[in-house]
Order: C-alpha cells, then structure tokens, then sequence
C-alpha cells in the first residue's frame, strides 16, 4: 500500500466533500480516501503501483481540478482569496439596498438596478454557476448549485418585471446582496482557516533552503534538494541545521526548542543524533546526513499534524451520511414551497422569493466546516504548546479516558542523572569532570561547583576520563573498565545497596605501580518537577492514575508515593505490558504513556498511547500522541483539549443543524426574505469557524488544574 495526498481545488460544502470521496474511491486501486474541506485536501492510501494519474484526471472530470501536494513555502494568498472580490461586491451592492437604510426616496431606476446587479450576479457569481453546472451534471449538488438556483430565480424574476414595467415589483437587491454575503462567509472562513493553520507554516519556515555540503574534499554551498543521504553538511555557529544527521566531528549545544518545545539548548558531540531545524549554538558541527525532504523528522512531524487534521473521527461519519441527501431534499422542499405558495395564494413572484429564500438559507458550508475547522484549531494549537496529535480518531477518544498509564524512567523521572551519593574524594572526582559535557560530570560539578581542572584530560567515550591532580594519575569510570585497567574492584556493601537501589556507579581510582580504589559515586534520576502536578491534574480531571515499571517494587513504589500515583505495578517484564494494559481496559478507556522501544507494544495496546519525544521514534511510531517535550503534564492538556475540541465539533454540528432546521421552515412559509436567508447563512458559517477558532487561544498550563508538586 501507498499513500497519496492531494490539493483539490472547487470544493465548498460538506456535499462537495463526498462527491470527491465518491469520485476517488470508484477509481481502480484506490483502498480509502478522506477528504478534508477546511485544508481543501484528500488522503488517499492506494493500493502498491497505482497511478495518481486516473485520480487527477476523475477528479477534474467531476468539476474539482486537483494536483499532488506537496509540501511547499508558505505564499500569498490567491486573489479569489482576498477581500477584493468582497469589496467591490459590497460598492455594487450597497445602492441596492439603500432604501432599506434610508427610505423608499433612496430607490435607484429599474435599469439601475439592472445595471449594478448584473456583475454581481454573472461576475463575482460566475464561481457559483461552474461549480453548480458542474455537480448538476454529475447528478448531485452542492451549495453552489443552490447559490446559483436560488440568485437566478430572484433575478429572473426581477428582469421578468423590468421589463413589464413593474419596477416596485424588483428583488435585484436580493441575488446581489445573497452573492456578496456568500462570498464574505468563503472569505472569512479562508483567513480563518489559514489561521489554524499556522503550526503547519511555521513548520515549514524551520527548513533552510541550502545547506554546505563537503564533497570531493571542499566545501559547497548547494540546495537542499540537491544533497544525498550520506553527504557531509558543515554546520556553522547560530545557523540552522539543514538536514537530519548524526555529529561526525564537532561539538556544541543545539536548541530545538521550535520542534520540541524544550528551551534548554542540548549538548550535542560526535555520534549524537541531530534534527534539521533545530539552531546550532557555538560549536562548528558536520552532520552526516540520515534523512532527507518528506522523510526528515521535520517533515513527518508537519505530515502527522496534516494528516490528523484531514482525518475523520467518529462523529463525523455521521455528518457525511447527512449532507449526501441534504442538497436533493433542500431543492425538494423549495421545489414544495414555490408550488404551495403559487398555488394557494396565486402569487408566483412571491412563491418564487420564498423558495430561493429556502435555498439560500439551506447552503451546507457550515455543516461541512464544523468538524474540520475544529480538529484544526484544537490541533494546531496543540501542535504549537509540543502536543503532536497524530489520529483524529485518537483526539476522541482521549475525552473518554479513566486510566492514564505511565511507565516510569525517562517519563516520570529526568532521564538525566544527580549524583545520589559517594564514597571518593569529591574534589578529586571534580577536577577530573572539570569541562567535560557528559551528564554524568554534570552531576559532580553541580555537587562540587568551582574545582580546578586536572591536568592532562583525556576522555575515552563511553568508558570515562583520565587525568592528573597533584602529581596523581587518576581514573573516573564504569567498573568493567576500571577492571581493564588493572584496577581491582572491592567489595562494598553501601556500593550494593546503590546499585539495588537502581543508582549507577562510577568508581574513582589511582593508577601506579600499587592501583588503589579511592571510592564510588552513585547516580541517579530524579524525578521530574512536573510529575506531581501531572499526576494531580489526572486527578482533577477525574482519571485514576497506574505506574508500570520494570523497577525493583521498592524503587517503583517509592515514586508512586511521592507522586501520588494509585496503584502500582513493578518489576514488569517488557513483553507483559500490553497485556497488563489490556486487563486494565476492565477498569475503562485507558491511556498509556511511554518513551522507549519496550512501551511500544503497551502503547499500541492501549485506547490511546501518549509517546515522549525524548524517547524512541518506535514509541512515537506506535502512539496517537506524541509529547514534543519531555513534561508529563502535558498528558492532562491533551486529554482536556481532547474534551475541549469534541465539544466544539458538537457546538458547531448544533449551530450548524439549529439554523437549517430553524431557518429552512421560516423561509418556506414566507418569514424570511432571501436577503436575511443570506445573511443568516454566511453568518452560520463565520459563527462555526469563529467558534473553532477559540480553541486557537489555549496554551500550555491555562486548561488543566494545577496543584503544587510535592
């Protein structure tokens, strides 16, 4: 199977939605396909070796062009994007309705008004009549189809009675004013929805446009698309990374805070892995290159983002199974309205006036925006606060969680370590840490602040350091190579109990003619700052809370008591987790939270697994939601914001339905003008969109409950 995006172009109402779906899914080899009306998109998964040249060319044939997508600069909008066509809609329009403002005495001529509503009507409305051709062809509708039956109609009529001389009898105001309003709403909702999505944009600012790459000895300044994976990318001080990478000489702090959310920069040196986007801080790095275009992490984070706004979670089957026979019924009931009408009380041009009032008020572009608009607000602003929310179906369920799961190093706890405690000299340990960026010296620096450097550093990766203090050669490290040293180890009980404990050792020692052992030092990983207050937020958000650790019980549930944290599960083997998940689900709908290859299978088990970032791309792979930084609390504001966007797609499905089961009937029995039918419609529309876009306001911290960590 392969997958295939596409830009599509026409579309503008939920009805238009499923005749692409339906034109996609007749087309050989096509396996699903979900459009999406506020990104103007379609996903498409086909099957192995099927062409995306049929579904171009069905899809152009239904009256909706389309190209691949892929992804690009962010650009101008287009002119039927802009306010221009607004603008001059709302100059030719306003003389129209002048006498509604200031009296019968400000009434233009009939051929007046002819004059100034024909361009609207065939100008700024020609959209209107394509697209409605178009379906009409295709043997369905959209609201285009209804804009332009209904705007005709009106201006049919309005020249019937011109041209009889009737001129107290014109509506020419009605079709220009429907017209204009129609085109005010599309606008709008394009501004708003270029605004949810800015996470995308901004995503694709991060990629530098060139990049200096090291070939045949020198140094060339090339564009991205021109590099390979293998190539040598030099890497200047304060200057964006180009590529994903791994540090082949070099070393320095590099910040991702715009891809992680993390604002301290990260010690990067030879053998580290690095992400194109991220800043370069002092040091002159060469990356080999790993990853290149759509399948650098940048690009798949961006993909994800798009992805998860273009799918459908459940609530929205529901929507597409009403608007494919929305459209037929709305012609049905104007059709009934204009026979009743004229019938019954043998006014024609009324009767007329009164069904293009049902068309008008019945256009589907709110129904069809309310679940997309959300999903892409609440998204993107996920997205911006480090919440990466890779399945719509995902954000769903998450608002019906009881059990949030979460393994415990490297999610609850630091993943970096503190020296927990020691036995050698701490001076000594030290200076021979003095300038180094390991962690682990980190840690002794932080415990022993100001020492002088030892002489003669040397660092042996992955083993320890070396050096001379007072005349003293002198050895900081891990056990086994202490022991390849010649370097005897003793026994030694509090060392032991560290070690059970889970605490790593570092041993200190002399060398010389007589090695001597000086002591330990014991490190260890804190827990985090924000995992009291995660866990309590769950709390407060009604969730019971569960630790699984592969731990010693001691350790696991010494973590759980300082954290709160309900029950508890240690010394849990890697392969028993997803069925420990799985005998969870009895309890409710669980979430599981994880960072390393061994969650992966009890991420995937879980209703929804929430992977850090900071973990392994396997975790991240099996996960709906990964956590761009490594903050625990973050769990809690995706779950609520799971809660807050669900309610806003049920506000828009509401507002949406409420004024087409209100509105339609006041239309057909003569309450409503076409006029206010316009203007109800474009502002059911702006009211839906502008709704999803309150969820743009939240951030990180302003939605959960916080309680101070213990």
């Amino acid at each position: 199977m392969s997958s295939l995006r596409l830009k599509v172009s026409g579309m503008s109402c939920a009805s238009c939605v499923g005749r692409v779906e339906k034109a996609l899914l007749k087309q050989p080899g096509v396996l699903s396909a979900a459009v999406n009306l506020a990104t103007e998109t379609a996903s498409v998964a086909l099957q192995e070796g099927a062409s995306s040249a049929p579904l171009l060319a069905a899809l152009a044939k239904a009256g909706y062009p389309a190209t691949l997508d892929a992804p690009a600069k962010p650009t101008r909008p287009a002119w039927a994007q802009t306010g221009w066509p607004v603008l001059i809609g709302v100059l030719l329009s306003l003389p129209l309705v002048a006498p509604m403002l200031f009296g019968h005495a400000a009434m233009l001529g009939g051929w007046w008004q002819l004059a100034l509503a024909t361009p609207v009507q065939f100008g700024l409305g020609a959209r209107f009549y394509a697209a409605g051709w178009r379906a009409l062809r295709d043997g369905s509708g959209n609201m285009d189809l209804l804009v332009a039956l209904g705007t005709s109609a009106a201006f049919g009529l309005s020249l019937f009675e011109l041209l009889r001389g009737r001129e107290h009898a014109l509506y020419f105001e009605s079709a220009a004013v429907v017209i204009t309003l129609v085109l005010l709403g599309k606008w709008l909702e394009a501004r708003a929805k270029r605004g949810t999505g800015a996470a995308i944009r901004a995503l694709a600012k991060l990629q530098p446009e060139t990049a200096r790459v090291l070939r045949d000895g020198a140094e060339q300044e090339l564009p991205i698309a021109a590099l390979r994976v293998g190539d040598l990318v030099r890497v200047r001080p304060a200057e964006r990374l180009p590529v994903d990478g791994v540090v082949t000489e070099g070393h320095s702090a590099v910040d991702e805070s715009l891809i992680t959310g993390e604002s301290l920069p990260v010690a990067k040196a030879a053998g580290d892995a690095v992400t194109g986007g991220a800043v370069n801080g002092e040091g002159l790095l060469t990356v080999r290159c790993t990853a290149l275009g759509a399948e650098s992490r940048l690009a798949r984070i961006a993909r994800f983002v798009e992805d998860a706004q273009g799918a459908k979670p459940p609530i929205q089957r529901l929507v597409d199974r009403v608007s494919a026979v929305f459209v037929p019924v709305v012609v049905v009931i104007a059709v009934v309205t204009l026979l009743g009408w004229g019938f019954a009380r043998g006014d024609w041009g009324a009767a007329l006036l009164h069904a293009v009032a049902v068309l008008v008020i019945a256009c589907p572009c709110a129904l069809g925006l309310a679940t997309p608009a959300a999903l892409m607000a609440g998204m993107g602003a996920a997205a911006r606060q480090g919440i990466l929310i890779k399945d719509a179906e995902a954000l769903e369920l998450a608002r019906g969680l009881s059990v949030v799961a979460f393994d415990k190093t490297g999610t609850l706890t630091e993943g970096r370590p503190r020296l927990a405690a020691y036995s050698a000299p701490l001076a000594l340990a030290a200076a021979l840490q003095a300038g180094s960026e390991h962690p682990l010296a980190k840690a002794v620096r932080d415990a022993a602040p100001g020492v002088a450097p030892a002489q003669g550093l040397t660092a042996v990766p992955g083993r320890g350091v070396r050096g001379e203090v007072d005349g003293q050669a002198l050895v900081l490290g891990s056990g086994p190579w202490l022991l390849s040293l010649g370097v005897s180890l003793p026994d030694d009980a509090p060392a032991d109990a560290q070690r059970a404990q889970g605490h790593s050792l570092s041993w200190l020692a002399r060398l010389g003619d007589q090695p001597e052992v000086l002591g330990w030092l014991a490190f260890g990983d804190e827990i985090k700052p924000a995992s009291a207050e995660a866990v309590a937020a769950l709390h407060a958000l009604g969730l019971r809370t569960v630790l699984i650790s592969g731990d010693h019980r001691a350790a696991a549930e010494t973590v759980a008591r300082r954290l709160g944290i309900d029950e508890v599960h240690a010394e849990v083997l890697p392969e028993d987790k997803a069925h420990l998940v799985t005998t969870l689900k009895a309890q409710g709908r669980v979430g599981m939270v994880g960072d390393g290859l061994n969650d992966a299978p009890a991420l995937a088990a879980a209703d929804v697994g929430f992977a850090m970032s900071t973990g392994t791309e396997v975790a991240m792979a099996a996960a709906g939601i990964t956590l761009m930084r490594g903050d625990p609390r973050l769990v809690a504001d995706a779950i609520e914001l799971s809660r807050r966007t669900v309610a806003k797609i049920r506000q828009n499905l509401f507002w949406a339905m409420a004024y087409n089961v209100v509105g339609i009937p006041l239309a057909a029995f003569g309450l409503l003008s076409p006029v206010f039918a316009g203007a109800a419609m474009a502002l059911s529309s702006v009211s839906v969109v502008g709704n999803a876009l309150l969820l743009t306001r939240w951030h990180h911290g302003c939605i959960a409950p916080r309680k101070p960590s213990s």
